[in-house]
């Protein structure tokens, strides 16, 4: 099973998902690390990608969710898709691939990320990344004010 914890950038998707991954006993992995450097560079210079900027990093989602599928893994995976199209291509097994949605409201996440260091993603981006986020109506919705661990023990009773 594959469990995608998405959400905009500040959301908690690598704290939550890492939690977990741990508590679950599954590996976990963060969609950033299938970006390109040229991603990264644009996003940490505050510039939005498009979504052609998005897609060879989608594709590469999918082969990875694809593999996972095939090799029965069980894998978190904390990937912002904020659009219903980019989690449709993703999507590849509604049975297997399930997805949780943490949300905020945009002050808690600007709080949030006006606290962050040492990450890419520019403060900047926070306001297009809101603008773009579809809310998805089939996934489980999680608020992020909870404390990480009250959120990873709630989830933790659902997919074990």
């Amino acid at each position: 099973m594959i469990i995608l914890v998405m959400g905009v950038s500040g959301s908690g998707k690598t704290t939550i998902g890492l939690l977990l991954a741990d508590a679950l006993h599954w590996e976990f992995r963060d969609a950033d690390a299938f970006h390109s450097p040229a991603n990264i560079e644009k996003m940490r210079l505050g510039i939005p990608l498009s979504d052609a900027d998005r897609i060879p990093w989608l594709q590469d989602l999918q082969r990875a969710i694809a593999q996972w599928l095939q090799e029965n893994k069980n894998v978190v995976l904390a990937c912002s898709a904020l659009k219903a199209n980019y989690r449709q291509f993703l999507s590849l097994d509604s049975d297997r691939v399930k997805l949780v949605y943490l949300k905020g409201s945009f002050e808690v996440i600007q709080n949030r990320l006006q606290e962050r260091h040492n990450h890419f993603m520019s403060e900047k981006l926070l306001k297009s990344q809101f603008d773009a986020l579809e809310e998805p109506p089939d996934a489980m919705y999680i608020d992020v004010s909870e404390p990480p661990e009250m959120i990873v023990d709630y989830l933790k009773t659902y997919f074990e």
